[in-house]
Formats: C-alpha cells, sequence, structure tokens
C-alpha cells in the first residue's frame, strides 16, 4: 500500500486573477472566507466537505488553519464584503424607489 504525503503549504493558494486575490483552496473556486461563513454558521467541518462534496476534510481543515493564523485579515475581508453589500443594498433600493 502506498501513501501519498501532501504538503499542506500547498492547499491554500492567492492568484489575483482569481477570486479577487482572496485566499482559496488551490485548485478551486472556494474561498477560505466561504469555509468560515460556514464554519460560524456552526457547521462542522465534516459537513462543510460534505456540502462541499469536490472538497476533502483535509483541504477544509487548511482552510480554518489559514482562517486561524490570519484571522485579522479574513475579518477584515469580511468586514469589508458585508459593508460593500449594504452599499449596494441601499443602492438598489433607492434606484427603485426613484423609479416609482
Amino acid at each position: 500500500m502506498s501513501t501519498i504525503t501532501v504538503d499542506i503549504g500547498t492547499l491554500i493558494v492567492e492568484t489575483p486573477d482569481i477570486r479577487g486575490g482572496r485566499p482559496r483552496i488551490a485548485g478551486t473556486g472556494v474561498t477560505v472566507q466561504r469555509i468560515v461563513g460556514w464554519y460560524k454558521l456552526g457547521l462542522t467541518p465534516e459537513e462543510i466537505a460534505d456540502r462541499i462534496g469536490h472538497l476533502t476534510l483535509a483541504q477544509v481543515h487548511a482552510a480554518l488553519a489559514y482562517y486561524h493564523a490570519n484571522r485579522d485579515e479574513i475579518e477584515a475581508a469580511i468586514r469589508a464584503e458585508e459593508v460593500e453589500a449594504e452599499r449596494l443594498k441601499r443602492q438598489h433600493y433607492r434606484s427603485i424607489e426613484a423609479s416609482r
């Protein structure tokens, strides 16, 4: 029986032209922020891996390890996305009101 050793340092990547350069699981479009969002909703790593069937449990754990090692960076990115979403929501409702 042969075993394959995975260098965990290769599981998370950042590429400027994919997902806006946000950290993501290598070979996928799944961002660390997406994994963290589900984790904060109370899903276990196993449940997250089941929900996104093409991810391994190791990949989910790598994303969570990245988050815990870079919590301030990821939390700032999450807050920035929330602020932008709120801005877009307000803009959308203003345009609806203006068209009435």
